[in-house]
């Protein structure tokens, strides 16, 4: 049957809403996926990922597993005391093996081009894993054959210095990692124990 312009041109018009509407519900109804999945990069002391990420300032102060944000522990002035010296406001990058994001500060000796998905000197890097994976981070970042793990007391459950950069602390089901790098110096495992002692109470 031959339709009438005008109604085939009604129909046409009808469908291709439909179908908007049709898309326009699927999207609004997905999912949203988190960026705070574990990497897929093996264990490193490098620092440097193979993954990028979107670097964003960091305001939130959630406190739960989901939307957890490792900036919401720790706050500039602690990172600043931590480092000696003023720094920027953290800002979020790749763990390198953690299941996190780090959170990271820059101080003012911090070379360009600073991107926290990469250790660079004069930085805080903080990152916490919470969930049922922490003890996975831990154990496997404590057991990777670049470290050289010494045990640390009297921080969480367990704690250990990973022999040239970080400190790692164990408190039920999360997992911190601390680095604090200062400019021309090595990391300073004191400063973060400092760091670390002021974290852990909000875990």
């Amino acid at each position: 049957m031959r339709l009438h312009p005008t109604v085939r041109s009604s129909l046409v018009g009808f469908a291709a809403a439909g179908t908007a509407a049709i898309l326009l519900a699927a999207c609004s109804s997905s999912p949203s996926t988190s960026s705070s999945s574990a990497p897929t990069t093996s264990p490193s002391t490098t620092g440097t990922p193979t993954s990028s990420t979107t670097v964003v300032s960091t305001t939130t102060t959630s406190g739960s597993t989901a939307n957890f944000n490792s900036c919401s522990v720790v706050t500039q002035a602690e990172a600043a005391s931590a480092l000696g010296q003023s720094v920027t406001p953290g800002v979020l990058g790749n763990a390198t093996v953690e299941g996190g994001l780090a959170c990271v500060f820059y101080g003012p000796s911090s070379p360009p081009p600073t991107t926290p998905n990469v250790a660079q000197p004069d930085t805080v890097r903080v990152v916490v894993v919470k969930g049922p994976d922490a003890l996975t981070w831990y154990n496997n970042y404590k057991s990777s054959p670049q470290v050289r793990a010494q045990p640390i007391t009297g921080y969480g459950d367990q704690a250990f210095y990973d022999g040239g950069a970080s400190l790692s602390v164990l408190k039920g089901g999360s997992y911190l990692r601390v680095a604090v790098a200062p400019a021309g110096a090595p990391p300073s495992l004191s400063a973060e124990e400092q760091l670390a002692a002021a974290i852990l109470p909000k875990l």
